[in-house]
């Protein structure tokens, strides 16, 4: 069960009393091998998400356009396919994810334990990122998060 921070204004501060501890992988979703839980996002600014790549598992090839990321192996041994080739991380290992194409990556689990890996992003709204493999682009604009394909595009000028 889910028990909610509490929230007061106690001498013109905001204070959060948490009254039970929770475990944030009592909720994760199963995506096909792979899930994640958001754990802060404040609008723009610096947010994070818990990603579980189970063995097998792929999160898929990417990049954004407005926010920087940094991954953090926290369980595991992901492979990380970017630019510059593949290679395989160790926990505890760090890696600066810019956005733009330099940023395009994919994770997998190629072994047999479950990886956990920590994504911090920098949030920038509006934010676009393109999924080369499958030919889409994502837009979100605050929470709503939108897909479409790259050979849908129109142009932008001439009549509706």
């Amino acid at each position: 069960m889910r028990t909610w921070p509490r929230r007061q204004l106690v001498r013109g501060r905001l204070t959060i009393t948490v009254t039970d501890a929770v475990n944030i992988w009592d909720e994760v979703p199963d995506w096909g091998g792979i899930g994640a839980r958001r754990l802060a996002r404040g609008g723009a600014g610096l947010g994070a998400s818990i990603w579980e790549i189970h063995p097998g598992g792929d999160y898929w090839r990417h990049f954004h356009h407005a926010s920087d990321e940094l991954l953090v192996v926290l369980r595991g041994r992901p492979t990380v396919g970017t630019l510059e080739g593949t290679r395989q991380l160790n926990e505890g290992d760090v890696l600066a994810l810019p956005r733009g194409p330099q940023g395009d990556r994919t994770i997998t689990n190629d072994t047999a334990e479950v990886v956990r890996v920590l994504m911090i992003s920098t949030n920038i709204d509006p934010e676009v990122a393109e999924y080369p493999d499958s030919g889409k682009v994502g837009i979100w604009i605050g929470d709503e998060g939108r897909f479409f394909r790259l050979t849908d595009a129109v142009e932008h000028a001439g009549p509706e």
